[in-house]
């Protein structure tokens, strides 16, 4: 059985805020259903000021996800770790931890945006020094123990569910990322598949003497659409998925090559991103024939770039009813 993964980013540019406040309930019953379906993973996101409404704050989103659960994972993939408060971050990790009874799994990035610094008053520069001190304040935090805290003795309560601490992942594209990852004894989330950089994280690991593993996307992880007819959804849908793909590789493109991702789109049209495959319409055999060729997990984004939430629950009905199923008999 594959891992299965349900994306959310609450991307919707042409929302009101009523609207918004519809597809942010759409999305938590999606997850609740997901979870009565037996769907691994929740995936959430961090982005702030962006036009078309993205998820800026991922935790509040975990926490309702939680609330509505039982089994089923969050995964925020990835926080922008400078622009946290370290010490309120270890609590709010803290509080969704005990909440949730260990399902919130945290990737810690330094992101690539530097109007999000900018509106943050965050030094864009200074955003390996303060990933640095965030990963070691929120390790020392979750002790439960006084520490030294910029000069000051602090003690952050209260202690999380899982122990030693929450999973803790450092994300990335960049060798400071695998550098930091092995430094601190945590495991390594790279952005995209780069098996270079994680035999680099390896050799760290030997050299600073610590323990670690990683997460790495497979060399391909298409995010999924399914629907009966995919002619039809590419044709009346198409231009959802092209306007998230498009916002990606803005952002890519100012950051001048500094990410490497596993959703790096160069298509302008929707035919073009339909040939690049990064974002597929499928019917349900061919997903199930996508799932038992071994490629790795599953991701559906049935919400993707302000897709009608109709569309979006039509997807997900056929995954959980019309695709699991068939690979739970695998």
């Amino acid at each position: 059985m594959p891992t299965t993964v349900v994306r959310f980013n609450l991307v919707d540019p042409a929302a009101t805020p009523a609207s918004l406040s519809e597809r942010y309930k759409a999305a938590l019953e999606m997850a609740t259903y997901a979870d009565d379906r037996g769907i691994s993973t929740v995936q959430t996101e961090e982005h702030h000021g962006a036009e078309n409404n993205w998820l800026p704050s991922p935790f509040a989103f975990a926490g309702a996800v939680f609330g509505a659960t039982r089994r089923i994972a969050v995964t925020v993939s990835a926080i922008i770790g400078p622009l946290h408060d370290p010490l309120r971050l270890a609590e709010d990790i803290a509080v969704l931890d005990l909440l949730s009874g260990g399902r919130l799994v945290t990737v810690a990035g330094i992101g690539y945006r530097p109007e999000e610094y900018e509106r943050a008053g965050v030094d864009f520069k200074r955003r390996g020094e303060l990933q640095d001190e965030l990963l070691e304040t929120l390790l020392a935090a979750w002790t439960g123990e006084p520490f030294d805290f910029r000069g000051r003795t602090v003690r952050v309560t209260p202690r999380p569910f899982t122990r030693p601490h929450p999973l803790l992942l450092v994300g990335g594209s960049s060798k400071a990322a695998a550098r930091r990852a092995a430094r601190f004894g945590l495991p390594f989330f790279p952005s995209a598949h780069l098996p270079e950089l994680e035999a680099y994280y390896t050799e760290q690991l030997a050299e600073h003497g610590t323990e670690g593993w990683t997460m790495m996307p497979a060399a391909e992880t298409p995010l999924l659409h399914i629907a009966d007819d995919p002619d039809r959804t590419w044709a009346e849908h198409g231009a959802h998925f092209l306007h998230e793909a498009r916002t990606y590789a803005s952002w890519q493109t100012r950051a001048k090559g500094a990410i490497r991702s596993a959703v790096k789109s160069a298509a302008s049209t929707v035919e073009e991103l339909r040939a690049e495959g990064i974002y597929r319409v499928v019917t349900p055999e061919e997903c199930v024939a996508y799932a038992k060729g071994g490629t790795g997990g599953l991701i559906l984004h049935p919400l993707a770039g302000g897709m009608p939430v109709d569309e979006g629950w039509r997807s997900l009905h056929h995954f959980c009813e019309n695709v699991l199923p068939r690979l739970k008999d695998k």
